[in-house]
């Protein structure tokens, strides 16, 4: 099996195609120009990862909300359901950046941190 990917890992976005055997196992990678991107294309087919950027609810803050990330990569397949529980947080104000709002979502072992402040009203 091939699958053609772009790298994202720098500006150039080379093309890279991927060759896979019967087990889902990478054969060869073809395209890059580093290799970064010969290690971004073996993840991307074997094991997808994505930062996550979103919003938390603050309880008695100036802001409704919060803007956070996740502390480092997630599995692609729990985006949907880390959101769910994203979604369900809620942190009491004072928040301060780098706040911890949301720990190991979902069972991967990140967390969810705040990306700005949010003083009390």
């Amino acid at each position: 099996m091939t699958k053609n990917i772009t790298c994202v890992t720098c500006p150039m976005g080379c093309g890279i195609t991927v060759e896979l055997n019967d087990n889902n196992e990478v054969i060869s990678v073809s395209g890059n120009t580093c290799k970064r991107g010969e290690l971004y294309a073996k993840n991307e087919v074997t094991h997808p990862q994505r930062s996550l950027a979103t919003t938390v609810k603050v309880d008695g803050g100036v802001h409704n909300v919060v803007p956070c990330k996740s502390a480092g990569p997630l599995p692609k397949e729990k985006i949907f359901d880390c959101m769910a529980e994203i979604n369900k947080a809620c942190a009491k104000a004072p928040v301060k950046l780098g706040d911890v709002l949301v720990e190991n979502v979902c069972g991967t072992g990140i967390n969810i941190v705040a990306t700005n402040h949010c003083p009390e009203a």
